[in-house]
């Protein structure tokens, strides 16, 4: 790092037509979930039959409304300094049934969103899947059913076919371990499973789904390109100790290398599958599915970094008939002295976020990469309002600067990051923490319908952009 007594002084600059902008989702912001044809998903049917398992009850219906006022937000995008942006499209809303027919009302309104980016000069990056399994889909097994995949790929290959004439950064998936890990382990989200070995199969069916994605982008020979958008969660041991260095490494297997390996290297680790094979935890693999898997690398990677994980040694007993779960190989670690965010309780290590370049630079072929989401969740932010109405969130325009200084020398040592997507553009729906903690450079009132201030953090990513660097 420079020297911090000219750090005041210091100029960060990035490379040319580096992008700048800020990644959303469908679900989390659009609202109008009854609207125009929209069809539930599993997130609509969880509110329905449990509201009480929402931070202050607040469900999917409205979110953000994005729906109905994305003209205007995105010209907010601009003002901002986007020159990319992120969202998905809603298979509820495109298929809401999953598979037949199209709703058109869906599709002119994507059409709609992507010219309006397009038209402010704004690119638009389109991702497929947020979490927002169609209920449809999911009372047929959703990821763990084969039907299911046939399905998404459907959906895939109608999107690309529908807007791949003017959309060039496609993604197949936004953070795939979440739906195993929040669903099928930790009991945080609908299904509320614990099942390990049916949380392997969906996330075997997911990376199946993902290539069998790539494979029809790639046939249609699209002028673009496809990827997925992974958390990087790097784990860290307590200690050079041999154990706490092996439990780190196991960690590091089944929440980051069990999805980034096969998109980027065609397999599986050899180490994780030698873990799952020993406890009789292998998914169900058929014929195709590991050619599949390995003739459709990615062209590109999104990587979605909040925290590092840090692990020891198991020290901990694991109760007696208790089912596997990731943490009988490991035990969480907590350091001392570290740097957290005290609304969503989550360490800041902005360091890591290099740790991580320099992965992908020498052990993934230095594959092209941006940074799809890095951002601060707090809680009653409306205390950092000004006399002139605006929210002064020093402490985001900090967080986002000292990312970027440890982004700025990965960069300058060779990693191939084309980019930088904060999360989010405005404030949105967070699934079950709803409104609980706020992440935008825009501020969303709720008491006042939906009414959209621009933070201090927003001025600031304005002369970010425009500097393209600070």
């Amino acid at each position: 790092m420079e020297n911090t007594n000219v750090e005041s002084k210091t100029t960060y600059s990035f490379p040319e037509n580096f992008w700048w902008g800020s990644a959303a989702s469908g679900p989390q912001t659009e609202g109008a979930a009854q609207v125009d044809g929209r069809k539930p998903s599993m997130w609509d049917y969880w509110h329905s039959i449990d509201p009480e398992s929402f931070h202050n009850g607040v469900g999917p219906e409205n979110t953000s409304d994005f729906y109905h006022r994305y003209r205007h937000d995105i010209a907010l995008m601009k003002k901002t300094g986007h020159n990319s942006f992120r969202t998905s499209i809603q298979w509820s809303r495109l298929i809401p049934d999953g598979v037949g027919e199209v709703n058109q009302l869906a599709v002119d309104f994507y059409g709609r969103v992507i010219d309006e980016l397009i038209a402010n000069d704004i690119e638009p990056f389109i991702n497929l899947y947020h979490f927002d399994m169609p209920m449809c889909m999911q009372e047929k097994g959703g990821w763990e059913s084969r039907e299911v995949v046939d399905a998404y790929v459907n959906f895939a290959t109608t999107c690309f076919r529908l807007f791949g004439d003017r959309v060039k950064y496609w993604f197949t998936f936004n953070e795939p371990i979440v739906p195993v890990e929040a669903s099928y382990l930790y009991q945080w989200h609908y299904p509320k499973i614990v099942d390990f070995k049916r949380g392997a199969q969906v996330a075997h069916n997911t990376v199946v789904a993902h290539a069998r994605a790539v494979e029809a982008f790639k046939k249609l020979q699209l002028d673009g390109e496809i990827g997925i958008i992974l958390n990087l969660t790097p784990s860290y041991p307590r200690s050079e100790d041999v154990e706490d260095v092996k439990a780190a490494h196991i960690a590091d297997l089944i929440f980051n290398r069990s999805f980034l390996d096969p998109v980027t290297k065609g397999e599986y680790p050899k180490d994780l599958v030698e873990i799952l094979r020993e406890r009789n935890l292998l998914p169900i693999i058929e014929a195709d599915d590991l050619t599949v898997i390995k003739n459709n690398p990615i062209d590109m990677l999104g990587v979605n970094y909040y925290q590092p994980r840090r692990v020891k040694a198991k020290e901990t007993p694991i109760p007696d008939g208790e089912a596997f779960m990731p943490e009988h190989l490991f035990d969480p670690y907590i350091m001392p002295g570290r740097k957290i965010n005290p609304h969503r309780g989550w360490e800041i290590c902005e360091e890591v976020i290099y740790d991580i370049m320099v992965d992908l630079r020498d052990n993934y072929g230095n594959l092209p990469f941006f940074i799809s989401e890095n951002g601060m969740g707090v809680e009653g932010e409306e205390k950092f309002r000004n006399a002139e109405g605006f929210i002064e969130d020093d402490y985001r325009i900090e967080f986002i600067q000292e990312h970027l200084k440890w982004m700025h020398k990965g960069i300058q040592e060779g990693a191939n990051c084309l980019g930088y997507h904060l999360w989010t553009f405005m404030d949105n729906w967070s699934w079950a923490n709803a409104y609980k903690n706020r992440y935008g450079l825009v501020e969303v009132d709720l008491q006042q319908d939906f009414k959209r201030t621009v933070k201090k953090s927003g001025r600031w990513y304005k002369q970010l952009s425009e500097n393209n660097g600070f």
